[in-house]
């Protein structure tokens, strides 16, 4: 069974990766057939969750190790099984949604690729047993996302939506993977299983506030927490499957994900609970207050997202096991609300080619199956019985209460929050179905019906099941329960029931539907008001102000490579000098452990001055000279002498390159002497003055630091390692060329790609030119002709 779902996993990439062979065979079929895939999963993790014994984990056989702490290994227990099962059944039904949503759109090979990706990262997301690995199918979620939500590139406002979601989502990515890092470095192992076992907890550790920060700042950025939720609506500008799958039960769930996986590890410290638990009440409220002023269908939807995985974060902050209970519960409640009001979202719009509520009306006689499907996921959005959203509602209630410290504060705003969720879900259905009055027309080449069955499975599917748990919410207990456990909250009582009499929760409940109700027929001057309070928000409008400070940055960016990057070679030399000179100097005066020898310093040879001297006076004369080929005469005895030094000391080797280099150079001047420039002076004294200083500097300091590591002995020298180890371990004789074969491998190899590439660069130019000609003379001669 395990090895099934490990190859079901792979052969989701590969499906991506043939999708735009396939699609050329199955044509407007490949949604439905790729649908079996993730059908094929769900089936496979629902064996399992029946077959798993409680509190019970098991790692899948195939383990592929790539680098040193990267094992591909995968984990089922029973907070993958349930994250699993919701991402399985839901691609399912939007795959199906997709295949008549996306019919008539280009190049739906590309979307199905980007789906698949999508879905196979976020399933290997959650069953990762590695947490670096964890972090690549994270990192892979948001390049897939990157590229659904920019679908349709052609518009600015896609491809705008995309960049913000990338950037904002790629910085978390980036903090996760640091703290990845930080937490394998002091535990020596990425492997969750071993974490877990071991009951490793970093709460006392130096760092620990460094890597809580980080997963923090990951999860904020990737399940649209405030200060960081202002790209989630943006993204609504994707194809509305892309919006049901990526914005309901998936992407913007992997924070979460991350929170409750991570929590035995990172949670239940006072910092973790107050720093998720403000952040969540704050996005919780304010994406319950700002749908309420939406028009656009998914726009509202986008706004109630934010204010659930508001909820959803808020409750792990709690961190009790109430509130985490709760926090599971209403992970599956949004996963089936939201994933189908989003598919409603576009049956709509694909039936009157509008989502604007306020131009839509009496929708429930020409599409009565719809209207259905919508009420049940409105009812259990806005928490009402005998939906599991009414259950999930009660729930968090019953955790806010339990905190008497802070309940003063997050009682209100989550009352606040659901009874605006009450109040748009009232509104969403009488503006689409029922009311016909005060209404512009639906467009006139649109008929108003029900779609094929494909279409509205989805959602048909999702409200079903919402109500089915709702009324038999006691089946989920034994998943919750063994989610719950390994979160860490091994005595956990589990007792989901849809009546638990009448108490202090049942009166909330009724004064949220109440006031709901009241803001419903107040509506008008609320909406208002909110509207003003966006434009007043306006001011500090986030995607605005993200938007000016990236195309700030890249404008200082500019600014600073054209300051860096004029195009003057001299200046250039000139910075890099400096900059050494004052290195050099820190590192002449920081170093004083020198022992000198007691032999005294070595004689110095007659043949070794007189070769000095002559490089000298060459170099000297090459600078005054007049003439360019006594300047390139005099540059060619310098490097001999250099040549002639490397052979006198023993090293051969470099003599041999700088003897073969030194010629080389000096053919190619002679070839392309006449071609140079006129050979003028063409500095001035006082450039001239400074460049000299800086050539006596430069060369005063490396001889004093010659001078000085001649006789410096900190550590042992690296050459005794590779004399000892050359011929043992890299089998070769001699040392300089194992140390830039073996030992230096990387290096050379960088710098014979760098050579590859200046050649291909330079054939090309000679390609080019030789083209030219040909092409010059074969004009010349028609013309002669």
């Amino acid at each position: 069974m395990d090895n099934i779902l490990a190859l079901i996993i792979g052969l989701i990439f590969l499906s991506g990766l043939a999708t735009p062979f396939l699609h050329r065979i199955w044509l407007k079929k490949t949604g439905i057939y790729l649908s079996f895939l993730p059908l094929i999963i769900f089936t496979v993790l629902l064996i399992e969750l029946i077959q798993l014994a409680p509190h019970k984990s098991f790692l899948l056989s195939t383990s592929v190790s790539l680098l040193p702490g990267m094992e591909f290994a995968f984990r089922i227990d029973g907070l993958s099984l349930i994250f699993g099962l919701l991402i399985s059944a839901i691609g399912f039904l939007v795959l199906l949604h997709a295949s008549y949503y996306m019919a008539n759109y280009q190049r739906q090979a590309n979307f199905y690729t980007y789906l698949m990706f999508f879905m196979g990262s976020m399933i290997g997301m959650v069953f990762s047993d590695n947490l670096m690995v964890l972090f690549i199918f994270w990192e892979i979620t948001s390049v897939a996302s990157f590229f659904l939500i920019g679908f349709d590139h052609h518009a600015e406002k896609s491809r705008q939506a995309a960049l913000q979601a990338l950037l904002i989502t790629g910085f978390g990515g980036l903090c996760l993977f640091f703290a990845v890092i930080l937490i394998g470095n002091i535990t020596d192992t990425y492997i969750i299983s071993e974490l877990f076992n071991q009951n490793i907890h970093l709460g006392n550790h130096p760092q620990y506030y460094l890597i809580l920060t980080l997963v923090i700042v990951a999860a904020i950025t990737k399940s649209a927490q405030f200060p960081f939720h202002f790209w989630l609506p943006g993204a609504m500008q994707a194809p509305t499957p892309v919006s049901a799958y990526l914005h309901s039960a998936t992407m913007v769930n992997a924070g979460v994900f991350l929170l409750m996986r991570i929590y035995p590890i990172l949670g239940g410290t006072v910092i973790w609970k107050y720093s998720l638990m403000i952040t969540g009440g704050i996005t919780m409220f304010l994406g319950a207050f700002f749908a309420m002023g939406q028009r656009d269908l998914k726009r509202i939807l986008a706004f109630t997202t934010i204010s659930a995985l508001g909820t959803m974060t808020l409750l792990v902050g709690i961190d009790t096991s109430d509130s985490l209970k709760a926090a599971m519960v209403f992970f599956i409640v949004h996963g089936l609300y939201k994933g189908g009001l989003f598919m409603i979202a576009g049956i709509i719009d694909k039936s009157t080619g509008t989502r604007d509520i306020y131009n839509l009306h009496g929708l429930l006689k020409k599409m009565p199956v719809t209207a259905i499907v919508t009420f049940l996921a409105l009812v259990s959005m806005a928490g009402l019985p005998p939906m599991l959203g009414f259950i999930g509602k009660e729930l968090i209630y019953e955790a806010k209460m339990q905190l008497p410290d802070v309940s003063w504060l997050l009682l209100p705003l989550g009352v606040g929050a659901n009874i605006m969720m009450v109040a748009v879900s009232i509104t969403v259905f009488y503006e689409l179905f029922l009311t016909d009055k005060n209404k512009s027309p639906i467009h006139l080449f649109y008929k108003e019906k029900e779609l094929p069955i494909r279409f509205i499975l989805g959602p048909v599917l999702l409200a079903v099941v919402g109500l089915y748990l709702g009324i038999n919410p006691n089946i989920l207990e034994t998943a919750i329960d063994n989610g719950l456990y390994f979160m860490g909250n091994q005595n956990a009582e589990i007792n989901l029931s849809l009546w638990h009499g009448f108490n202090d929760v049942l009166l909330l409940s009724i004064f949220t539907v109440i006031s709901g109700i009241f803001i419903f027929y107040l509506r008008i001057p609320i909406i208002k008001f909110i509207i003003k309070s966006v434009t007043w928000f306006d001011k500090f409008h986030l995607p605005t102000l993200f938007t000016k400070l990236i195309n700030k940055y890249l404008k200082t960016a500019a600014q600073n490579t054209n300051l860096l990057q004029h195009g003057y070679h001299r200046f250039y030399l000139l910075t890099f000098f400096l900059a050494m000179i004052a290195l050099m100097a820190m590192q002449i005066f920081r170093i004083t452990d020198i022992q000198l020898p007691e032999t005294g310093p070595s004689p110095i040879k007659l043949h070794v001055a007189l070769l000095l001297l002559i490089s000298a006076f060459a170099l000297i004369f090459a600078v005054f000279s007049k003439s360019r080929l006594s300047a390139i005469l005099a540059m060619g005895v310098v490097g001999y002498g250099i040549a002639m030094l490397y052979l006198y000391y023993g090293a051969i080797d470099l003599a041999i390159t700088q003897f073969l280099a030194e010629t080389l150079i000096m053919v190619i001047f002679v070839m392309v002497i006449y071609y140079l420039p006129e050979f003028a002076t063409l500095s001035n004294k006082k450039s001239r003055f400074r460049d000299g200083l800086i050539s006596i500097a430069v060369g005063v300091f490396i001889t004093l630091i010659v001078l000085k590591a001649k006789f410096l002995n900190l550590e042992e020298p690296i050459s005794d390692y590779f004399i000892s180890n050359a011929y043992t371990k890299a089998h070769g004789k001699n040392i300089v060329n194992v140390i830039l074969v073996d030992f230096r491998a990387l290096d050379t190899l960088g710098e014979l790609t760098v050579l590859t590439l200046a050649a291909t660069g330079v054939y090309s130019l000679f390609r080019f030119h030789i083209k030219t000609m040909k092409k010059k003379k074969s004009i010349k001669t028609k013309n002669n002709e």
